[in-house]
């Protein structure tokens, strides 16, 4: 094996001895569960007390709102791990609006891609099915029209609309990712003053 093999090969294998070192985060892991429990029952409740009585079209509109701020959470969890941060160090060091909050934000990937991919995404789909199903009952009764049928296509089509919107949004987010990490965090920056 030739010297600059055996060279690599050793610095390979100290960054990887320093990546098992890296212990799991529990505090975050126990932050995370209680966030995804307060928000899931928060928005379920609401949804459960609109959903009686709302009208039809009103519960559609609600489904496509839950399935379009999924889609947008999802790439901004892509963003985030596909982005570069030395062009926000850069900014930072300019002092940019919003490009310290994206610095922050690429230190903490794991964190954010998974708040925004796991939490936000997981709930807008649970939601946005709970409320397909309502929706689905209430048309059902008043088109006379199978309950189950009904379900099954609109569930069917709901589910579509996510899981494509999903796969269009990552391969934009993954194309994109710096200059939609940094409207994010432009954003953010009306609700949360940078130091």
């Amino acid at each position: 094996m030739k010297k600059e093999n055996k060279e690599e090969l050793k610095n390979l294998k100290i960054i990887d001895s320093r990546k098992k070192k890296k212990i799991i985060d529990t505090n975050w892991i126990i932050t995370i569960i209680l966030l995804t429990f307060t928000l899931s029952l928060i928005m379920s409740l609401l949804s459960e007390l609109l959903l009686p009585n709302i009208k039809a079209y009103l519960g559609i509109f609600l489904v496509l709102f839950f399935v379009i701020i999924g889609i947008i959470f999802d790439m901004i969890g892509v963003a985030v791990t596909a982005s570069n941060i030395s062009v926000f160090n850069s900014m930072a060091a300019r002092k940019v609006k919003g490009a310290k909050l994206a610095v922050k934000f690429k230190q903490n990937t794991d964190k954010v891609s998974s708040f925004c991919n796991d939490v936000i995404g997981d709930i807008c789909g649970v939601i946005s099915g709970a409320c397909c199903i309502a929706i689905s009952t209430k048309l059902s009764i008043s088109l006379n029209i199978n309950t189950l049928l009904l379900s099954l296509l609109l569930t069917s089509i709901i589910s579509s609309l996510t899981i494509g919107g999903k796969a269009i949004g990552k391969n934009i987010a993954i194309n994109q990712s710096d200059i939609i990490l940094y409207r994010f965090c432009l954003f953010l920056t009306f609700f949360h003053k940078e130091k």
